[in-house]
Formats: C-alpha cells, sequence, structure tokens
C-alpha cells in the first residue's frame, strides 16, 4: 500500500518511493530507499519537500487515519503527471543561450551525479530506479524547450572518465530535441529522452578495464563491447520494461545501421524503427565530438561532415537531415574561418541561415595574431563576411576551444 504523508510524519523504518516536488529540491538521487539513517531523515526535513510517498508492504506504517491510494492510482497520478511535464514543457518562454547556459550547467551537474549512481546500482545487481530517470529527463526536457541548443552544447564539456554518464544525459537532450523537429507529441519527446538515457545501461556490466582503455581493444575486447545493447536489453527485462517498448527498442537497437551492417542484429532500412534510427545519429554524434580514453573528440562542424559521408549507409536521410537541422550545419563550439582571413568559433545559431550562424572572431590569420573578440550574425543584412571552410582546432595548437565558446559560464 502506498501512502503519501507530510516529512512531519516521517520515521525511521519507512521505506520511502517518491519525494513530491522537483527532482532538484531534494537531497538525494535516488527516489526509493528503506529510510535507516537518522541523517537522511534530517536532511529530508530540512529541505523543501513537504510530503513523501511510502510504501507500507516495505516499511513501516503511519499511525492514525493517513490518505493512501492504490498502486493502479498511483501509476495513473504518475502519468498524468509526466503528462502535465511534457505538456508544460513544451510552452515554456524561450529564453536566450546566455541565460540557458547558466540553468543548462546546473542541470548537467545533477544529472551526471544521478545517472553516475544509477549506472552504479545497476553495476551491483540492483534494479535501476526508472522515476530518477524520468526526473532527469524532466529537467533536460524544460531546458530544451527553453533554447534547443544551450544545454546539448554545453554537454560536450565532459571529461573523459565521466563519458559514460555524461554521454547518457547528451544524447537523451539531443533525442529529445530532434523529436521535437520530427514534430513527435509531447509525450513521445519524453519517451525518447527516457530511451536516450538509458541507451548504454548496458554498459554498466562492461568490465571497466576495457570500457576504459586508452587504447585499442583487441577482437576479443571489442566482441565484449558490442554485447552492452543485449546486457542492456537483459537489465531492462529483468525489472518490467517490456520489450516493445521505446526504451527497450532504442537500448537493443542504437548500433544498427540502415544498410544492415550494424549489430547485434543486422536490421536493414524500414526493419529499424524511427526512434533507433534516432538514437543511432545522436549517440555517433556525440561519441565523436567527445574527448574519449582513446582519443580526442573532432571539431562539431567536421563530426556533421563527417556524418554526411556515413549518412547513405549508417542513417535515415530523412532523420539525418532533421538532426543537422537541429544543431546547425556549423553546431555551437564549431571553429571556422571567415572570407576576411579571421578565425571564429560558431556561439549560437542564428535564424536566418543553417549557413550564417552568430560567431566571435579572436584571431587574424593574415595578421598571424590575436584580435579583439567580436560576435556577429552572419546572417543579419548588410554582412558581408561568410564562412569559407571549417577548421581543426588542432591544426591551430587550441587545446580549449570550450572557453572561447563558454568562457563566461565556465568561469562562474
Amino acid at each position: 500500500m502506498l501512502k503519501k504523508i507530510a516529512i512531519e510524519d516521517l520515521k525511521m523504518g519507512m521505506y520511502i518511493t517518491e519525494f513530491c516536488g522537483s527532482w532538484m529540491e531534494h537531497p538525494f538521487w535516488r527516489t526509493r530507499f528503506l529510510l535507516t539513517h537518522a541523517k537522511d531523515l534530517e536532511r529530508i526535513q530540512t529541505s523543501s519537500i513537504k510530503a513523501v510517498w511510502i510504501d507500507c508492504d516495505r516499511g513501516l506504517d503511519v499511525d492514525g487515519a493517513v490518505p493512501s491510494v492504490s498502486r493502479d492510482e498511483e501509476d495513473a497520478r504518475v502519468a498524468s503527471q509526466l503528462e502535465q511535464a511534457a505538456q508544460i514543457g513544451s510552452h515554456l518562454q524561450p529564453a536566450s543561450m546566455e541565460e540557458e547556459l547558466v540553468r543548462a550547467r546546473k542541470i548537467l551537474h545533477l544529472s551526471r551525479h544521478a545517472v553516475a549512481e544509477m549506472f552504479s546500482e545497476a553495476r551491483m545487481g540492483n534494479a535501476v530506479d526508472m522515476s530518477v530517470a524520468w526526473n532527469v529527463v524532466d529537467q533536460l526536457s524544460h531546458s530544451i524547450a527553453r533554447n534547443p541548443i544551450a544545454l546539448i552544447s554545453l554537454s560536450r564539456l565532459k571529461q573523459a572518465d565521466e563519458y559514460t554518464y555524461m554521454h547518457s544525459v547528451a544524447v537523451s537532450a539531443m533525442m529529445m530535441a530532434l523529436a521535437r523537429e520530427l514534430q513527435c507529441s509531447e509525450g513521445m519527446v519524453m519517451e525518447a529522452g527516457v530511451a536516450g538515457l538509458m541507451h548504454d545501461l548496458g554498459k554498466a556490466v562492461i568490465p571497466l578495464e576495457i570500457l576504459n582503455k586508452p587504447g585499442k581493444l583487441t577482437d576479443q575486447e571489442f566482441a565484449i563491447m558490442k554485447a552492452h545493447p543485449v546486457k542492456g536489453g537483459e537489465m531492462l527485462r529483468s525489472q518490467g520494461i517490456a520489450e516493445d517498448s521505446i526504451t527497450f527498442d532504442v537500448c537493443i537497437h542504437h548500433h544498427e545501421k540502415v544498410d544492415s551492417s550494424g549489430y547485434p542484429d543486422g536490421l536493414t532500412g524500414d526493419r529499424i524503427s524511427m526512434l533507433a534510427k534516432m538514437g543511432a545519429v545522436c549517440d555517433v554524434y556525440d561519441a565523436i565530438t567527445s574527448n574519449r580514453p582513446y582519443k580526442m573528440g573532432w571539431d562539431p562542424a567536421i563530426s556533421i561532415q563527417k556524418m554526411m559521408s556515413w549518412a547513405g549507409g549508417h542513417f535515415d536521410q530523412r532523420i539525418f537531415q532533421a538532426f543537422v537541422k537541429t544543431l546547425g550545419i556549423y553546431p555551437v563550439g564549431s571553429l571556422v574561418r571567415l572570407s576576411s582571413g579571421k578565425l571564429a568559433i560558431v556561439t549560437e545559431q542564428s535564424e536566418g541561415s543553417l549557413l550564417k550562424p552568430i560567431v566571435r572572431t579572436f584571431y587574424s590569420v593574415n595578421r598571424a595574431r590575436k584580435i579583439s573578440p567580436v560576435v556577429m550574425d552572419l546572417s543579419r543584412p548588410g554582412c558581408d563576411e561568410s564562412i569559407i571552410q571549417r577548421e581543426d582546432p588542432r591544426d591551430w595548437g587550441l587545446t580549449d576551444v570550450h572557453a572561447l565558446c563558454f568562457g563566461d559560464v565556465l568561469n562562474d
């Protein structure tokens, strides 16, 4: 029996199943656990949370008459809340890139810890708390609704040792932005976000020495690594996630390719679902733009160019084109050379043209020296600057392009 009680009625020995309030308001990454430590009780009672749901079958009950609901009623309540959250996310007021970057930084920080704990629980053989996944996706979706690029762009700033966790967060965010671009329902947008967050769950059981190996994997190690979609599917199935669900499908099939050269099933064309095709595009983009234990990430614009060359065999063309429209031909963080001979970093997409983003100049190739930064919208009428080519930051000895793009946010 599930009961909703005020935190004043909470006591040691009760089993908490859910905090009533925003995930960002309470001090725990988990939302289901037996309350056995006085310090945890104190942390809850001093937070902004006013009520919790407890499971009286798994812990102590409360004294006296307390409002209660059945499990079916609780499931309906949660489903209703998720749908409301999706609708709220779709109507949030737009935010500028600068405004949303500040909020996105906090959301990413909290999401990283939440996903790390989810993977840790999975690695120990425990069930993953799906309510945590929904809470993460709820926050990500609001940021994407306010500004579809800010959080996605900032999510590239991950350390090699946190790649597995932040990769899941980044793919979740991109899946939601892409779903909106494809005009999916808000419910489907949220489902896509959860699928993206859980798509690499199977990596939780891959040996760390393989997962974080700095060099090339042996054939045997690669075979173990390639098992992660199936392992993830087994883990989801064991905790009641239906095999016909979007989350299960994306977990199993995000490495399939339209020419049948993918794995684990070698599916081709229409046999791969739209959501799995979306997962494939988002997964590859974040993988090749991120720093990994064995290689540095590619520049975003160069990555888009590379993916265009693979699109015929690897990706669904319609979905890939929508993905490019979402992020831009020159995504935020791309290094480009302008017609005036200046190097610039792309800081934002413009509404005028995918080929004419907003950039910040910082170096004169002709003078071979740094220049005072100038922000310009290449799509603005009368602007005589244009992008003439992509540039590889390594060719210019640039090791921290992120600082050029997000310096103000990173220094806060």
